[in-house]
């Protein structure tokens, strides 16, 4: 057996079984949070190894697909960058959350949207192209809308910049994209087989880095999570909800096929929650990185069901994609 297979199975069944490892992962900072508290230094160099791994997937072709089929884009775009944020702050204000974690939601609700949505895109056999081409878009916006959005609504409780964000943004997320699209061209150009090997690899790699990162905000936040009311996982549940039901409902109300609607479903509902966790826990204390922890877990329960639903939805055309590579981090 190659190398190459050998890569392959063993990241397909760590991709695969990503719920089991964040529930794992979860118990056991629970039973010992001090095993894991020392890897939240690390939060921002995870996700941006998360980064590197989605510029990895990209390609040139991506990005042209913008140009090819601009109105659906924007409107997914636009749909997830004003949703999402102002669904979480009506949620802060309606149910009357306390500071720091109505920043959490906030936060959760002005990140782009997640990897995630790709896959969850193609198995609910939705438009992977258009996914990915928004997740892109979103991603590399990112240093410009999340603060902003996060300023407008957490100002007055706030202390950080917009300066200081979209520096942090730009770090973590912009520039380990950018090297990992930079280093694909160069690796599919000179080295093919190194670019397959690293596309193979990579989906692990990310899964395992995603869960780290869960198990350093659990590990610092048992307490909080022990007295967490049951209005803060209401909140992550309904903003997840909401942004499924808004996506689909954009799509359809703007007359998009049925496929592009499912795309645009995951596309809002589904955000970089790891990105939200990385923010949190660099800007604010760590009870501000409870919701995107909650949200973490939580995508990867509503994705997989979503999918499943709309696949089982034989009576709606659905046009052919090309199936993403098989990461399902945020």
């Amino acid at each position: 057996m190659s190398f190459l297979t050998t890569a392959k199975d063993f990241s397909q069944l760590v991709s695969k079984y990503f719920v089991l490892w964040v529930v794992i992962a979860v118990v056991l900072s629970f039973l010992s949070p001090e095993t894991f508290v020392w890897i939240g230094e690390y939060v921002s160099l995870l996700l941006g190894v998360v980064m590197l791994g989605m510029g990895l997937t990209l390609t040139t072709d991506d990005f042209k697909r913008i140009l090819e089929r601009p109105r659906d884009v924007l409107l997914a775009a636009a749909a997830q960058w004003l949703i999402m944020p102002t669904a979480a702050y009506a949620l802060v204000l309606a149910l009357s959350l306390p500071a720091e974690i109505g920043i959490g939601l906030i936060i959760l609700g002005a990140a782009p949207g997640g990897t995630a949505s790709n896959v969850y895109t193609y198995l609910g056999k939705g438009d992977v192209a258009l996914s990915v081409t928004v997740t892109s878009m979103t991603t590399l916006a990112a240093p410009i809308v999340m603060p902003a959005w996060v300023i407008l609504f957490a100002g007055e409780q706030i202390q950080v910049t917009f300066a200081e964000m979209f520096q942090e943004i730009v770090f973590i997320v912009v520039v380990p994209v950018v090297l990992g699209l930079t280093l694909r061209r160069i690796l599919d150009r000179y080295a093919p087989t190194a670019a397959k090997a690293g596309l193979t690899v990579f989906p692990a790699v990310s899964v395992l880095a995603i869960v780290a990162i869960v198990a350093a905000v659990v590990g610092a936040n048992v307490e909080n999570l022990l007295t967490a009311s049951v209005i803060v996982l209401f909140a992550v549940v309904l903003h997840n909800v909401i942004g499924l039901s808004a996506g689909y409902g954009t799509g359809y109300v703007f007359g998009m096929a049925a496929d592009r609607s499912r795309a645009c479903s995951f596309e809002v509902g589904m955000q970089n929650s790891a990105l939200a966790v990385a923010i949190a826990t660099g800007f604010f204390s760590p009870l501000a990185s409870l919701v995107p922890a909650l949200a973490v877990v939580l995508h990867q329960l509503t994705g997989p069901a979503l999918a499943s639903y709309f696949s089982s939805r034989d009576d709606e055309p659905i046009d052919e994609t090309t199936k993403p590579a098989q990461s399902v981090s945020d």
